[in-house]
């Protein structure tokens, strides 16, 4: 795997370090002109090495010698980037600083002095070389082998052909969107032309116009001349073109240019680049259908062909290893047909199976039986930029089927400095980028989407997680320690923990990130100077380790869900840290020393109370500092505790300050006081990129004043939580145009507030807990346009719904929970065409048995929804 990528990941680092010298030269601007100089020469190597480094990565098999030559360009580069870390540790004091760049001198001396040792060598031995791209038949390959039946794609097939054949007068466009391997290609052709990322524009417009004018150009023609050659062939025509393996937008606008509008001609392109896909789709003439991997069924289906090519049929002493394998490919086409294949040529005994189940990482290396499937999906790979190479790496980290957050993945990006900086966008929105990017190029998924459509957890493919484990260890990014051991060296940089009790008390000097995965013991020694991201949440920690305040250049730390009380003063020692993760932890008191912390951009410190008998308190916030308004760069603050504040001082409280915080992009504020709620409204009205909200009151009894919001509201609020007595509806809540959830709860408002809801053009979800004391709700036609969750609960004296022809025509969960006077479901729900889910928890037993399958007098109007679910003291009784 090394020598087909290695280039790849060597000019990453090559390209990471240019970036990263250019800002510290920048910061370090007092630096001594022998250091200044030295790093400028070293950048000007640099550099031309990245050329070579880029060159190679888009080729395959270096030989031996410039494979080597590659690792030790990627090893000085890890070493610069140690220098340059160095460099900023203990800085404080004016001896120590002349000390440093004593020293830093004689390291920058000493790496220029290696580099140039290995461009000599590579002079020397100049026969170096790299052989081209020959990928592509080994990509295709799999999936014709033999007269294999097209298990498990017969919808999207027919679905094409249905496509293709619809008379419609004009040309239409299909692109076929998906991961390497799904079987994009199974397809019968008129025209085929594949478009790997090693054809241009000119190299497809020839074989079109050799295809269509049956004819080989013998003299070279430039882009111009085959675009009128080939309008000239089709016009008039009726035509049927697929593009094979897109990688290149550029390519496919050239083709389009060139294409006439041809009655009932259809264009089918096939590509991983969802990216690409979704900036040529325009929704009228281009479509897109996005082809998923295999059901289990399907799957087994298709492997057990292959596997058992004689009958089909796996024996009885095989099935549990079989099932255990096809988890692996994860539905995937390309691996259940190669690995299947592979195993129709061994015994079919348990113990043959079990070798391969346990030795799939190696056999999928460069050199393994199962190679081809690796060079299929190492094409997606080796086609990011580096940046992105970086950041998919990273999934390395994390344990196959881990759920990893999205927000958490692109702090640690951003803590890593894998997320380049853009005017005028926040390093989090890149990140959100980069990780929308890698989605759509299909390297990653999303395992569970929120609301709004957005990914609340994120994986990788089993089979793309063991090339990016293979990838890891050869480039030594990240080293990753399970049950069975793995010697750590002193060269390690990053530490992925999944094993209990583990015990890092060697010498590792180039440690960056340090993550666990396990809830044993954890030992942290001393000796990691140089890290950056420590995130052990979950390990079984009572108190702050002390070690922790001297990892000066930290900027991500996470203690999350640990049992922690307390936090030192001394943690102001960590000057660069962006996030202190603190959630689910004991603490509620964060230390003036905090405020020294000017880099801060996320700091999380409250809990959710599953022990509270009243679920108005489930939230237990934090005492802030007065003073926290001194963090310019919060990003995220929650969740503050007012009162505690109010109480303590006569004097300005915290609240009142915050208008100095106006780069917030989430608030989090608990126990308000009614004292309090003009202030809160004044500082709301400073934060123009709010784009969440919470506020709950201090108590069930004490209302939220919130009637003095400013007309200057954040434009881009999205999510709004209010918790506690509203004496009326806030009418400026009606404005908030980007609106996208809702939830008021113990709000207890006599005017209803569907009314003043119902034009919010985005809102998706909206919930009303203990929110009214009204008999009725009616929801007119037309209104809720892009709702898809409504959730009821504890709306005691509510007797009927009403839901008019042509409302909520988005809808599809709603939840009614404890609405005691409730007799039946709402007044036009059999309207809801949408609706897939319904969901009641302990509903009257008439409003639960109108519904029910045998007999039910009101099942005919819910007989269109899939899901019915009735929960009674947390028993399930499944309608559906």
């Amino acid at each position: 795997m090394g020598t087909e990528i290695g280039g790849g990941i060597a000019g990453g680092a090559v390209s990471f370090l240019l970036v990263k010298l250019d800002a510290f030269a920048s910061r370090e601007w007092y630096l001594q002109e022998n250091i200044n100089r030295a790093l400028q020469d070293l950048g000007i190597e640099l550099r031309s090495m990245e050329a070579l480094l880029s060159d190679a990565a888009s080729n395959n098999d270096p030989d031996h010698q410039f494979t080597v030559w590659i690792q030790n360009v990627r090893d000085q580069a890890y070493a610069i980037e140690d220098v340059l870390d160095l460099f900023r540790v203990d800085q404080e004091s004016v001896w120590c600083r002349f000390k440093k760049r004593h020293s830093i001198s004689n390291l920058i001396k000493d790496i220029e002095g290696r580099l140039q040792r290995i461009q000599q060598t590579k002079d020397r031995y100049h026969t170096m070389t790299f052989t081209p791209n020959t990928d592509l038949p080994v990509r295709v390959a799999p999936l014709f082998n033999g007269n294999v039946e097209a298990v498990g794609i017969e919808e999207p097939v027919n679905k094409l052909i249905s496509w293709a054949m619809e008379p419609k007068q004009r040309l239409e466009v299909m692109f076929v969107v998906g991961m390497a391997g799904l079987g994009k290609t199974r397809f019968d052709r008129h025209v085929w032309i594949t478009a790997s990322n090693s054809k241009t524009e000119l190299d497809i417009l020839t074989l079109l116009v050799e295809e269509f004018g049956r004819c080989p150009i013998t003299q070279r023609a430039d882009v111009p001349a085959l675009t009128h050659k080939l309008r000239e062939l089709l016009l008039n025509r009726r035509y049927v073109i697929f593009l094979d393996d897109l990688w290149v937008k550029e390519v496919w606008e050239s083709v389009r240019l060139a294409l006439p509008a041809g009655k009932n001609s259809r264009i089918i392109i096939t590509t991983t680049r969802g990216d690409i896909a979704n900036s040529c789709g325009d929704g009228d003439s281009i479509d897109i259908h996005k082809l998923q991997p295999l059901s289990p069924e399907s799957a087994e289906q298709l492997f057990h062909q292959k596997a058992f090519p004689r009958n089909g049929t796996c024996p009885s002493g095989l099935e549990e290893v079989s099932k255990s394998i096809l988890l692996k490919c994860d539905g995937l086409p390309l691996g259940i047909i190669e690995i299947g294949r592979f195993l129709s040529l061994k015994s079919p005994t348990k113990n043959q199976w079990k070798i391969l189940h346990d030795s799939l990482e190696s056999e999928l290396r460069s050199n393994g039986e199962l190679s081809n499937i690796m060079k299929v999906l190492s094409a997606s790979y080796k086609d990011l930029p580096y940046h992105l190479k970086y950041c998919f790496l990273y999934m390395s980290i994390f344990p196959e089927n881990y759920p990893v957050k999205r927000r958490r993945l692109v702090r640690l990006w951003i803590a890593e400095g894998f997320v380049i900086q853009k005017k005028g966008k926040t390093p989090e929105a890149v990140g959100e980028e980069y990780l929308r990017e890698l989605i759509d190029r299909n390297l990653m998924k999303a395992n569970e989407l929120d609301f709004d459509g957005l990914p609340k957890s994120v994986g990788v493919h089993s089979l793309m997680l063991k090339m990016i484990l293979s990838i890891s260890q050869d480039e030594n990014f990240c080293t990753v320690c399970t049950e069975a051991e793995r010697n750590l060296t002193e060269n390690t940089r990053r530490l992925s923990i999944q094993k209990q009790d583990f015990d890092v008390s060697q010498d590792l000097p180039h440690v960056r990130s340090f993550l666990s995965f396990v809830v044993g013991e954890l030992n942290i020694g001393s000796n990691l100077k140089l890290l950056k991201v420590l995130d052990i949440q979950g390990t079984p920690l009572e108190e702050f380790p002390s070690v922790i305040t001297d990892l000066l250049l930290l900027r991500y730390l996470s203690l999350r869900n640990t049992n922690i009380r307390s936090i030192p003063s001394s943690l102001s020692n960590l000057c660069h840290l962006e996030t202190l993760d603190l959630k689910q932890t004991l603490v509620e008191k964060v230390p003036e020393a905090v405020l020294q912390l000017e880099k801060l951009r996320h700091l999380l410190v409250y809990r959710y109370n599953t022990e509270s008998s009243l679920p108005f308190d489930i939230v237990q916030g934090f005492k802030a500092p007065k003073r926290i308004t001194a963090l310019k760069n919060l990003q995220k603050l929650s969740f503050v505790k007012v009162s505690v504040q109010r109480r303590m001082s006569r004097q300005l409280s915290m609240i009142q300050g915050l208008d100095n915080l106006t780069q917030p992009r989430k608030l989090g504020v608990v126990e308000l006081t009614k004292e309090d709620g003009a202030s809160l409204c004044h500082s709301i009205g400073k934060m123009p990129n709010l784009h969440s909200l919470s506020v709950t009151s201090l108590s069930m009894e004490v209302p939220l004043e919130l009637d003095a919001m400013p007309n200057n509201l954040p434009a881009f609020l999205q999510r709004l939580y209010l918790k506690g007595p509203l004496q009326k509806f806030p009418c400026w809540i009606s404005s908030l145009h980007d609106l996208v959830r809702i939830r008021l709860k113990w709000s207890s408002l006599a005017e209803n507030p569907i009314p003043a809801l119902q034009n919010l053009p985005h809102l998706v979800e909206l919930q009303l807990l203990h929110a009214y004391t009204g008999t009725q709700l009616e929801f007119k036609s037309g209104k809720f346009p892009q709702l898809k969750i409504l959730d009821l609960q504890q709306l005691e004296q509510l007797r009927s719904i009403v839901m008019e022809e042509g409302t909520l025509p988005c809808l599809q969960k709603l939840v009614t929970s404890h609405c005691s006077r409730l007799g039946r479901v709402p007044i036009g729900i059999d309207k809801l065409i949408h609706l897939q889910m319904l969901v009641l928890y302990d509903m009257p037993d008439p409003f639960v048995t109108r519904l029910r399958k045998n007999g039910g007098r009101l099942r005919h109007l819910v007989q269109h929804i899939s899901c019915i679910h009735s929960y009674k003291q947390e028993r399930l009784e499944d309608l559906s």
